[in-house]
């Protein structure tokens, strides 16, 4: 977290400080989206736990044209295409008052679960009509010759020496995202809804003077941007990578702030994607797990984990779906907490680990070192658990704990026990999936003699003793299969074969972990003299 700790020596002395993102919600907002408005309220964090004065803002540019029409049904496509997100209905149908309000709603919703709390959330379809943008708006066009040598210069983007930097949202059609400027004679613009302006919407043809102010028009977005930065007075705002490649929109807005509205551009903290299968998540191109719906799933400290754990120009690799990263998610956050309450871990962990757990927690009052020595059981033991008929879950964990669960210990276990129920049913690989054989599968007659002398192994070093949770039954296999000259992965294929009828499946300490012992052994012992018997059978009939 020595990002966060170099943000605040920059900023410290220069007064309080504007923390500020905002969100188009052109649909809905998949799981990738979370990074920057998580980083933001570390930010947040920082600075306050350092004195500054802070004010964290999350805005909606519902004012943007709808320009993807995957969402939308056949008959809405031509009539809603390129009308501001604000004037689109909600394609739900759940009361809210449009489009942008759905999706938008739905995003903004999970920010209070993940602990971020924004001072203020502001809609640009509510602050154009006030008038607040009318200043911006006539210095844009006052400076129109500018603006288009900055776009020339900035981005090497060339608009005709007739082009203002303005979007009128056409009387006629409702459209914005089809009008073109063209003239600006101090009180109105001449507009033109062209019914091929853009490939994704079709104007319908209108034109003539305006007045641009009250909510009539917007800027394009790059000088929309700006503006919000002299609006707010915002000093802090990070960005995707995307954004804040050379010449792109970050450029431009931070030039256009510095030259037509003669101010400097907030502080950049440029972070990268969260990426499945090495592509970015994407809302339109429909890559990528809903923020909600991965909610669900995934408890918020972990999710903040997630997204904190690298520094954020570290692209972060993440698919939920038929793989073992949420698991494993959890498996990290426990490492980190287990390093915080200093106790020894396996594997390295990175400087600053103690500020990422303290990051990743939801309240930033809570008290660190109780949060990290609280005991939290192996998330994949859980889903073991839940699938083991007779098992009560909670029975267990204490017994493994040796101790009664404390009262926030207990709500990290239903917390868990609820997400890996999530897991299970929604994206756990079919190898997690169990169903543990109540009699010896036939499978284990396949077994061979070095495999069953494996099994017998691993049965007396049970029977001698106890082995109290999945860390003790992985050593023990391991054990076991070094006694018996027998390769891991053969060694681990057995126990799958002896309690699944299969060749794979998931932690096979965890597994043995969730039974009664006295069933693990009879089912070693019982697996390997039963795939005796059957070589014998097999030897005596050839």
């Amino acid at each position: 977290m020595d990002w966060a700790d170099e943000l605040v020596a920059q900023v410290r002395d220069r007064g309080p400080q504007v923390v500020n993102d905002s969100k188009t919600p052109s649909g809905t907002v998949h799981v990738g989206s979370l990074r920057g408005p998580v980083i933001l309220d570390v930010i947040a964090r920082a600075l306050r736990a350092n004195g500054v004065e802070t004010s964290l803002l999350y805005g909606i540019d519902d004012l943007d044209p709808m320009d993807a029409q995957a969402l939308l049904t056949p008959d809405a496509i031509e009539r809603e295409m390129g009308r501001p997100l604000a004037h689109v209905p909600d394609p739900v149908g759940d009361c809210h008052p449009s489009y942008a309000r759905h999706f938008a709603g739905m995003f903004i919703d999970t920010f209070a679960g993940l602990g971020i709390q924004p001072d203020r959330y502001y809609w640009m379809s509510d602050i154009y009509p006030t008038g607040a943008l009318d200043p911006y708006i006539r210095m844009a066009l006052d400076k129109a010759a500018l603006v288009r040598e900055i776009y020339r210069r900035v981005a090497n983007v060339q608009h005709p020496d007739s082009w203002h930097p303005l979007g009128v949202i056409c009387p006629t059609c409702g459209r914005v995202g089809t009008t073109i400027v063209t003239a600006w004679d101090g009180d109105r613009v001449y507009f033109e809804c062209r019914e091929n302006l853009v490939a994704w919407a079709r104007g319908c043809g209108a034109s003539g003077w305006i007045s641009p102010f009250g909510g009539a028009a917007k800027l394009p977005w790059n000088l929309e941007w700006a503006a919000q930065w002299s609006l707010f007075g915002v000093t802090i705002e990070p960005c995707g990578k995307d954004l804040s490649t050379a010449g792109g929109s970050r450029d431009r807005s931070d030039a256009i702030a510095r030259e037509v509205f003669e101010r400097e551009p907030p502080l950049n903290v440029p972070y990268e994607f969260l990426n499945i299968g090495g592509k970015k998540m994407s809302t339109s191109k429909g890559r990528g797990a809903a923020a909600h719906t991965i909610a669900e799933v995934v408890p918020p400290e972990q999710l903040r984990f997630l997204f904190l754990r690298p520094r954020p120009n570290q692209a972060i690799e993440f698919d939920p779906e038929g793989t073992d990263a949420i698991p494993r998610l959890f498996d990290e956050f426990d490492r980190f907490a287990a390093a915080t309450a200093g106790h020894e871990v396996k594997g390295d962990i990175p400087p600053g680990y103690e500020a990422t757990f303290r990051y990743s927690l939801l309240d930033p009052r809570a008290d660190v070192a109780a949060e990290a020595a609280a005991f939290r059981p192996a998330f994949s033991h859980l889903a073991l658990l839940l699938q083991i008929p007779g098992i009560e879950v909670a029975t267990r964990i204490e017994a493994e704990k040796g101790s009664p669960l404390t009262e926030r210990e207990r709500a990290i276990l239903d917390q868990r026990v609820a997400s890996a129920r999530s897991w299970l049913e929604a994206y756990a690989p079919e190898r997690a999936r169990l169903a543990v054989r109540e009699t010896l599968p036939p499978e284990a007659a396949e077994l061979e003699a070095d495999q069953r002398a494996f099994l017998s192994e691993l049965a007396d070093a049970a029977a001698e003793a106890s082995l109290p949770g999945g860390d003790a039954w992985q050593a023990a296999i391991f054990a076991a299969a070094a006694d018996a000259g027998l390769p891991a992965g053969r060694a681990f294929a057995a126990l799958y074969q002896a309690f699944l009828g299969r060749a794979n499946g998931p932690r096979a300490g965890w597994l043995l972990a969730g039974l009664e012992p006295s069933f693990v052994i009879g089912r070693l012992r019982g697996a390997a003299g039963a795939a005796l018997t059957a070589s014998a059978t097999e030897g005596g009939g050839r």
